[in-house]
Order: structure tokens, then C-alpha cells, then sequence
């Protein structure tokens, strides 16, 4: 027995036996500044400035170093210019700041002088694909739930990096929601991270293109970056016309409205169905402007489809455009109320021209359609001739103002002879 356990054991020579995955990511946690320092060596070697160079330094280094690995170590290295430990502070051990980073950008910051770091960055992900993920996974959401850590200069050179960064499509806006934890929303930092980085977005594109790429990052609700007891449209549409972004406050406002504007829809389609009074209806839609009010403009058109979606359509055809007139001449004491003034005027017959656009079973009933608004003091003739010279929608334009001649050079007419009798 003893002779046995004597016995040299058989062993694998030449054989290279793999680590398993899980502890070569724990072992690489403690290696970053040996990577940080192989990294510099590389930047070192750059002037101050010649960015050509710094991309060409950090490809050469992507065939060297593990950038896959150390992909955190190397963005927290490129955008604020040093390792990080948990919680967002630097490593202590006396290494110096990045050749490279962001943060060496001239102050104050200009969107210009920083689109020549985001260039690098774009090439270096271009090279090495691999490293988007990363970034806008891992290494912006965890970089801006620190972005109080910085001084005042260094946060705003981030925030437009940021922006750079989501508009030219190098990472996803699903990033942003690390701005809203309460420890960045509770002193503005957040609303004003974010309104940097909107208005560096928004140098090179459009309020759609930034609205479709908040869309797909899942970032819904503005509200959020502000404070709880700042939550409110208002606050929001003043901060952001204060900052010189407009276009940001009319999005917001524009989208709010579509959200009210359905349940006005929804709300008075109920009522019809119902069998409410006419003054029912109207003192509902009061009582809705007050606490949500629309534009006049937008809150005829709320009208007339919710008016119209209760409609039962389902007559023989050679009947639908009688009862389209009918209902009409129905519902418009619940419209006149509301058409005050030219522009809302207009507004109501360009609604009803794209109704009757869609809905062909009734395109032909549309001048018969004006004549009962007419009537019902719903439309002015002044509305109605403004709109037949310059005022109608593209959809069905031709057929609609051909369609309609007759009762503009009847109305014409009638403008002339008052005029003659005065």
C-alpha cells in the first residue's frame, strides 16, 4: 500500500488547460492598472493635440492589450481620464491623468473642440466593433451615476461628450436613465446634465431624429430629471425655452397634447353613446380645458372626432351622405362654442377636409358639409375663402377646392353686395 502511494501519479504533459470564464473575469478585476499603464506607454508618445496620432496609438494598442477585458477600465480612461473604484472615485495610487481624455479639453468647452475626442473614439470603435456594447451598456450608465463627483467643468465636458456620443450613433440614449436617481435629480444636476447633452445633440440633428433615438433608449417621461416637487409641465417647458431650446419645449408640449387630446377623443365619444345633452357635452369639454387646456386650434379637431366617432356609418350607400349632414348639423351647437376667431375657423375646415379625405364614402358631401358649419355659425365666409386661396391641406386639395367653387363665389358675392349696401 505504502509502495502504491510512493508511486509517482500519471500527469498531463504539454496540455495548457483553459480557466474557466468566470475566473479569468475575476482575475482581470485585479489587473486594470497594469493595463492602464501599458495603455499610457502607448498615448505617452503623442504631442498634445494631435488627435490623428492618439487614434493611430489606440488602434496599435487594440492589437496588443486585451481591450475586450479591460473595455471599463479603457472608457473610464478615455472619458474622465483615470481608473475608477466603486462609487465613483478615483484609484489612489499615484498615477498620473490620461495623455488622452476628454477632460483635457480647453475650457470654457466648445461642441467643436470635443467632436475631435469623439472622432477617436469613433475610430476606435469602428476598429475594434466589439467595444460598443460596453460602452453604452456598462461604461456611460456608470459614468453619469457619478457625474456629481466632477467639478462644474469637468461634468459639462462629459455631458457634451455624451450627447456627441448617442448623436452620432455610437451609443443608445437608454443611457440617460442613470440621471434619474434621486441622488442626481435632487439638486438639478440631472436636468442640467441632460440639457447639455440635448444641446449638443441637437447641433448636428433634428428635434425628430433626437425624439426617435429617446423612443428606442426607452427614455419616455422628461419629468423624471427633475426634482419631485419641480414635476410639472410648466417648470418644464420654461427650463428648457430659458436654456435656447425651444424645439425641446414644443416636443414636450406636443406630445403631452396627444396623450390629452385622446382621452378628449375617447371622452366624448362616450358621452354620445350615452345620449348626453348637448350642454352636457359642452360643459364637459370646459371643464376639461380648464384643468388641461388645448389650443383652440387643436381642441376643435378633438371635437369633431370625438363627434364623429360616434357615428354609426353602417347605411346603405346611396343614404351615408344624408346622415353625414344630419350628424353634422346635430353636433355643431357642441363646435360653436369653441370656433372662436379665423385661425380656429380654418382650423375645423382643414379637419374636416382630411376627414372626408379618409373617409371616401363621404368626400362627396364635404361643400354640403361647409354649408351646415355655415349655418351653425360654426365657420365665418372669411374662413371659408381664406381657405379655398391658401389655407387647405395637401390631401385631396384639387378635388376638394374644385369641389367647392361654387360656394366660395357664392359667398364672394354676398361679400360684395354687403359691401355695395354700405
Amino acid at each position: 500500500m505504502s509502495q502504491q502511494s510512493a508511486a509517482s501519479k500519471p500527469s498531463l504533459s504539454g496540455v495548457r488547460i483553459k480557466a474557466r470564464k468566470g475566473a479569468v473575469k475575476a482575475q482581470a478585476k485585479h489587473e486594470p492598472t497594469v493595463f492602464r499603464d501599458q495603455l499610457y506607454k502607448h498615448l505617452e508618445t503623442v504631442p498634445e493635440g494631435d488627435f490623428d496620432s492618439f487614434a493611430t496609438q489606440l488602434a496599435q494598442a487594440g492589437a496588443q492589450l486585451e481591450f475586450l477585458k479591460y473595455a471599463d477600465g479603457l472608457f473610464e480612461i478615455i472619458l474622465v481620464g483615470g481608473l475608477l473604484q466603486p462609487g465613483g472615485s478615483y484609484v489612489d495610487d499615484g498615477a498620473p491623468v490620461s495623455p488622452f481624455t476628454i477632460f483635457n479639453a480647453k475650457e470654457p468647452v466648445q461642441v467643436d473642440e470635443m467632436k475631435k475626442y469623439i472622432e477617436v473614439l469613433n475610430k476606435l470603435i469602428r476598429r475594434y466593433k466589439y467595444l460598443q456594447k460596453p460602452l453604452e451598456e456598462i461604461s456611460l450608465p456608470t459614468l453619469l451615476q457619478y457625474i456629481n463627483r466632477w467639478s462644474p467643468a469637468q461634468r459639462d465636458k462629459l455631458s457634451i461628450a455624451v450627447g456627441l456620443l448617442i448623436s452620432q450613433g455610437l451609443a443608445s440614449a437608454s443611457c440617460l436613465s442613470s440621471l434619474s436617481k434621486d441622488h442626481l435629480v435632487k439638486n438639478d444636476v440631472s436636468i442640467n446634465v441632460l440639457t447639455l447633452i440635448f444641446r449638443a445633440y441637437l447641433v448636428d440633428q433634428s428635434m425628430e431624429h433626437l425624439s426617435a433615438t429617446l423612443k428606442r433608449g426607452g427614455i419616455k417621461d422628461l419629468l423624471q430629471f427633475f426634482p419631485p416637487n419641480r414635476r410639472e409641465g410648466k417648470i418644464l417647458d420654461e427650463h428648457f425655452r430659458k436654456e435656447n431650446l425651444p424645439q425641446v419645449a414644443d416636443w414636450w408640449s406636443k406630445k403631452q397634447y396627444a396623450g390629452i387630446k385622446a382621452e378628449l377623443v375617447k371622452e366624448l365619444t362616450d358621452m354620445c353613446e350615452r345620449d348626453e345633452t348637448m350642454d352636457q357635452i359642452i360643459t364637459a369639454i370646459k371643464a376639461r380645458q380648464e384643468e388641461t387646456p388645448l389650443p383652440e386650434t387643436e381642441l376643435v379637431g378633438c371635437i369633431w372626432q370625438g363627434l364623429m366617432a360616434s357615428v354609426d356609418w353602417s347605411t346603405r350607400p346611396d343614404q351615408i351622405e344624408g346622415l353625414a349632414l344630419r350628424e353634422v348639423g346635430k353636433y355643431a351647437p357642441v363646435l360653436e362654442p369653441f370656433c372662436n376667431g379665423a385661425k380656429t375657423e380654418v382650423s375645423l375646415i382643414n379637419v374636416v377636409q382630411v376627414y372626408c379625405y379618409e373617409d371616401t364614402r363621404i368626400i362627396k358631401a364635404f361643400p354640403q358639409i361647409l354649408k351646415v358649419l355655415y349655418n351653425k355659425d360654426c365657420i365665418s365666409d372669411q374662413a371659408i375663402i381664406y381657405w379655398h386661396q391658401k389655407g387647405s391641406k395637401p390631401q385631396g386639395r384639387q378635388h376638394f377646392l374644385k369641389s367647392t367653387d361654387a360656394l366660395v363665389k357664392y359667398l364672394q358675392e354676398q361679400e360684395t353686395d354687403s359691401e355695395e349696401e354700405e
